[in-house]
């Protein structure tokens, strides 16, 4: 799934609604909601161009959400292990407690 695409000189993020708006309008939400495809599916983003990238607001915007969906997509198994083992560790620990029931 593209989450990041340049087209027309401008730079777009997939919506909530799964269709493309501009890089300069993206919420804190909608971030989160990328970060949370790029660690649930494989995903793709089209390269940084300042040459197709023309208008100079989309191009801080969108550069800089590149490199940090780039490299969470990279280090995407090493997060889903860290969660896994956490989750583990807790369950774990919650399991062994003695129950406060009837006590």
């Amino acid at each position: 799934m593209k989450l990041l695409k340049i087209e027309d000189s401008l730079g777009y993020y997939r919506d909530d609604q799964g269709e493309f708006a501009p890089v300069d309008k993206i919420t804190k939400e909608d971030l989160l909601r990328l970060v949370n495809l790029t660690l649930e599916e494989e995903v793709e983003f089209d390269e940084y161009n300042d040459e197709e990238l023309k208008n100079q607001a989309h191009q801080i915007v969108y550069k800089s959400i590149l490199e940090k969906l780039r490299g969470l997509n990279e280090r995407r198994q090493e997060f889903i292990d860290e969660s896994e083992r956490l989750y583990l560790q807790e369950y774990e620990r919650y399991r062994d407690e003695p129950s406060q029931q009837g006590a």
